[in-house]
């Protein structure tokens, strides 16, 4: 994985074939975190995966598929907690699928990733009493208050 050497306004990693996705995307807010980032989001991605495990709107485990995929989205955010991303990929049939992205997705030959670093902000997550799930609490570092 190579990644830019600066935390600047936008963090460009580029991941290799074999490379997990989310993993790649964990090591580079790692990194980012070091520099004294708390928060990011995912600006841009394009690049091609050979398995994708997403999970599906209302659905408690993931799809795996194995096959050539073009990774057409990634959205999401990067907390202490961990990533928050869903993506879109495309099969060799230009059909597409899309979900939450879970451990276990593969690039084949690239995934180049655009990554902004999110100056005065931390994201965590905390449990939603009303949606069941873990869910994102934005705080403003110079507040110290929640969004």
């Amino acid at each position: 994985m190579n990644t830019s050497p600066t935390l600047s306004v936008t963090h460009v990693l580029r991941l290799n074939p074999g490379d997990d996705l989310r993993a790649g995307l964990e090591s580079a807010f790692r990194e980012l975190q070091a520099r004294g980032c708390q928060a990011a989001c995912v600006i841009s991605a394009v690049g091609s995966l050979s398995r994708a495990v997403l999970r599906y709107a209302g659905q408690p485990q993931g799809t795996v598929l194995e096959e050539a995929l073009e990774l057409v989205s990634l959205s999401g955010t990067l907390s202490r907690d961990g990533p928050h991303l869903h993506a879109g990929v495309a099969d060799a049939r230009g059909e597409m699928r899309g979900g939450h992205v879970l451990p276990g997705c593969t690039v084949r030959t690239t995934a180049e990733i655009v990554l902004a670093p999110l100056p005065g902000w931390a994201f965590h997550r905390a449990l939603d009493a009303r949606t069941g799930f873990m869910e994102l609490v934005a705080q403003r570092l110079d507040t110290g208050r929640p969004a």
